[in-house]
């Protein structure tokens, strides 16, 4: 009997001896643990990485956050926050759209917003980096004015316009927001003036005058 205990525990790897203890993969190996659990959770990280990679290739959309509002009810229990957010979405080439998100969090309202936003989406006519010509809108008490500028004049207008025609992919540009300063109406007469935007060969073909481009052409 003593024999076969003695040969039971040479064999066994966590009772090789009384004063040194077993190495940790052996008795991870003993117990049934898997060992290449970090290999695993570096795999998974990378394909999240290359998913996200992947969705910003397919989507060249830019999206920012013009303003955020927090509204409150008052309950019986107290007083509960709800949030709205105004989100302007734009490709940089021509396109761009408003939308308005509401939620119970922030991020969610935020959400919403660029959903609506990518929803609303609208074509711009533009001349290389600028407008074709000036123009004037108003929503509500905001009143815009855009006019067109030389190259490398920049963006001249305050945060809000801004935030709208560099959606819309103009870099030169000179604004003056006239009336109410409140951010919603603003955007929207930006948005308003952008669609009022027509390039010359636009107006001729919708007045029959195409023999005018060719002429000036030749």
């Amino acid at each position: 009997m003593a024999e076969e205990k003695e040969i039971i525990n040479s064999e066994s790897p966590a009772a090789a001896s009384p004063g040194t203890a077993a190495p940790a993969n052996a008795i991870g190996a003993e117990r049934g643990f898997r060992s290449d659990r970090g290999n695993d959770r570096g795999d998974r990280s990378g394909r999240r990485r290359r998913e996200t990679e992947n969705d910003g290739k397919r989507d060249d959309l830019a999206e920012k956050v013009l303003y955020i509002n927090r509204s409150a009810k008052v309950v019986k229990g107290g007083r509960r926050f709800s949030f709205s957010a105004l989100v302007v979405m734009g490709d940089r080439k021509g396109k761009v759209g408003l939308g308005l998100g509401k939620g119970a969090e922030v991020s969610e309202a935020i959400k919403k917003g660029g959903e609506n936003a990518r929803t609303q989406l609208q074509m711009v006519s533009l001349n290389d980096n600028t407008i074709p010509h000036e123009v004037f809108a108003h929503f509500g008490g905001a009143k815009v004015l855009l006019r067109p500028a030389s190259a490398g004049t920049g963006l001249i207008c305050g945060k809000t316009v801004r935030a709208v025609v560099e959606s819309a992919g103009i870099r030169d540009i000179l604004s003056k927001s006239l009336g109410s300063k409140n951010a919603a109406n603003v955007a929207k007469a930006t948005l308003t003036a952008l669609k009022q935007l027509r390039r010359r060969e636009e107006i001729f073909k919708a007045r029959g005058l195409e023999h005018r481009l060719t002429t000036k052409t030749a």
